[in-house]
């Protein structure tokens, strides 16, 4: 009963970091991308893939990935296409359709899933 409890604080902290986070990315996106148009050398965009990170996987998780995909985003590296990987499943839509869909999961080796954006999304 008491962990129960403590279980769902913890995971309410962790929804509301997570929802602060993406707000923050959601400003940085509107506003401050615009100086730099176009200088990211990966698809999807360095912010864009921090979110996908921090909408899917855990907090310690995303950081990670964020941290190292902005450290190789300059020009000792190439770039080009690096899609994020999905740690777990954890949402399923309730209604199936082209435009329900947010991302699509590519099956990867070891139970893991590339993200790809589905660009119809009307959500």
């Amino acid at each position: 009963m008491i962990l129960e409890k403590l279980y769902q604080k913890t995971e309410r902290f962790y929804q509301m970091v997570r929802k602060i986070l993406l707000k923050i990315l959601w400003v940085y996106q509107k506003f401050f991308t615009l100086i730099g148009f176009g200088s990211c050398r990966y698809y999807p965009t360095c912010s864009e893939y921090a979110k996908i990170h921090f909408e899917n996987n855990s907090i310690s998780s995303a950081f990670y990935h964020t941290f190292t995909r902005i450290l190789r985003c300059n020009q000792l590296f190439a770039g080009g296409i690096e899609y994020p990987l999905l740690d777990r499943l954890s949402q399923k839509p309730a209604k199936l359709g082209i435009d329900t869909i947010k991302y699509w999961l590519v099956p990867n080796k070891k139970n893991r899933y590339y993200i790809i954006k589905n660009f119809s999304y009307k959500g």
